[in-house]
């Protein structure tokens, strides 16, 4: 590395964070850890109609929750906003203008969509027709005094050099060459309202900050060239480039889209349901990049260690809510009960179920869960009426010793007095009736478990009879009877 690695994350504050921009975050703050380098985050809010209210907080506040920190921001230095820094980009629209590089356009919108209808029933590539192409010097001057004194307030240009070729060699995808003529002609770098465009502020702020690599999506292939441009009309180096592919949803093979409900695709949802942001983090790592192998569990450290932009994917990264939920369980199981209580207790609080057995009942279903929030769907049981059978349970309970290992597991509890009512007791009755039926295995186990939860599967079942209380048990014991 010949000069210092200094890298950013830029978002815009319109909106929550986005997984797509949660792994650019988290790949640039990968390659600056790894690399000993800068991590910057700089605000991009120049786009004011999208402005959301507090975007900015959200921004910050769920990368931290993420695990990902930074060295500078707009926390620690004045003008990391861009809008803080008008001043900066209208000195360099206005080098342009000298050089002639780029011009004052007073085209207006109305105008230019005509032309654009046109060009499509005519079968052209939409672009922008220089609006004093085939005008002297004359003309010139009476069209802009005849447009200043309608009121209309230019944009500001820069002069495309149409038969340049723009060319990088991107750190994920190789070789790229983009025809200056492909661009759609000269492009709009500062707007009537004085802000400055994405891909001339963007040039401004990476140069001035020193960023020596771009790491982001390859939706900004096509914004590279334009940038190069603004380097070439300024006469600055251009950063190494590096463009990841694509989020893919796993189960449509299409673009990652936000009408994909069956997906969680913002921060903000992975927080409000309770999963653990370390399994967040891992999962998102592994989202277009692998470290070889088969293992699939890493802490931070560990991908802080192991990152390498050179196995960045050249295929799309397929974003898989199962694989997500997986890796999540894992982290739970993995976790001491002292966070996972913490995590769950809220949940149950908030659903009216907190009882002196909650801290129990967690670690009952602590195995289970992948997200906190489930942990109220899966005490359903100890909180609601005896649910229905589904039809494999029913199915199940037909068989033709199921009465006879109920009943007599049913006596058997029954004669358990209230303080003898524990795990270690129950287990031993099961193995009573076991002796006193002949009954054993599924066949023992099963009945047991369906009559007492109404499901076939579950958490350890001495523990589940004895947090559902000798009561409730019998009750539900005596209901199942009933029906056979």
């Amino acid at each position: 590395m010949s000069k210092p690695i200094r890298v950013r994350y830029a978002p815009s504050p319109t909106g929550l964070l986005h997984i797509g921009n949660a792994r650019t975050a988290l790949f640039n703050y990968l390659y600056a850890r790894h690399h000993d380098g800068t991590f910057i985050i700089r605000i991009e809010d120049t786009d004011r109609e999208r402005h959301v209210e507090d975007g900015e907080r959200s921004q910050l506040e769920n990368l931290r929750w993420l695990g990902i920190d930074w060295d500078e921001s707009p926390e620690t230095h004045d003008q990391y906003r861009q809008s803080e820094r008008l001043a900066i980009y209208q000195q360099y629209v206005d080098e342009l203008l000298a050089k002639g590089l780029a011009y004052k356009s007073y085209v207006t919108k109305e105008e230019l969509e005509a032309e654009r209808e046109r060009q499509e029933q005519a079968g052209e590539t939409p672009r922008y027709i220089n609006e004093y192409l085939g005008m002297s010097d004359e003309e010139k001057a009476a069209y802009v005094a005849e447009r200043e004194a309608a009121g209309i307030v230019p944009t500001v240009r820069l002069a495309v050099n149409e038969a340049g070729i723009y060319k990088w060699t991107d750190m994920v995808k190789g070789d790229i060459a983009i025809e200056g003529s492909n661009v759609g002609g000269d492009w709009v770098i500062q707007k009537a309202d004085g802000y400055p465009t994405y891909n001339f502020a963007v040039v401004i702020d990476d140069h001035l900050m020193e960023i020596s690599h771009v790491i982001r999506g390859d939706d900004h292939i096509a914004n590279t060239p334009k940038q190069l441009m603004v380097y070439e009309a300024l006469g600055w180096e251009a950063p190494e480039f590096g463009h990841m592919t694509l989020i893919i949803n796993s189960e449509t093979g299409k673009k990652l889209s936000k009408r994909d409900t069956n997906t969680l695709q913002f921060i903000e949802d992975y927080r409000k349901k309770g999963y653990l942001p370390e399994a967040v983090f891992n999962f998102i790592a592994l989202l277009g990049w692998n470290p070889g192998g088969e293992e699939e569990i890493f802490s931070r450290e560990d991908f802080i260690k192991l990152f390498d932009e050179n196995r960045l994917s050249k295929s799309p990264a397929a974003f898989d809510q199962k694989k997500m939920d997986w890796m999540s369980g894992e982290y739970i199981k993995a976790a001491d009960l002292e966070t996972i209580v913490a995590l769950c207790t809220p949940y149950l609080e908030a659903a009216g179920r907190l009882t002196d057995k909650s801290d129990k009942l967690i670690a009952l279903y602590k195995p289970q869960l992948s997200s906190a929030d489930e942990i109220v769907a899966l005490t359903d049981l100890f909180f609601t009426d005896f649910p229905a059978l589904g039809e494999a349970e029913a199915a199940f309970m037909a068989g033709e010793t199921v009465p006879t290992v109920l009943a007599s597991f049913k006596e058997k509890i029954a004669e358990l007095a209230d303080a003898d009512f524990t795990p270690e007791t129950i287990s031993a009755q099961v193995k009573a009736v076991q002796k006193d039926t002949g009954v054993k295995g599924k066949n023992l186990f099963m009945p047991i478990r369906i009559a007492v939860s109404g499901q076939m599967h579950g958490p350890e079942l001495p523990d589940t009879i004895y947090l559902l209380g000798k009561e409730k048990a019998l009750a539900h014991i005596e209901q199942v009877l009933t029906s056979l």
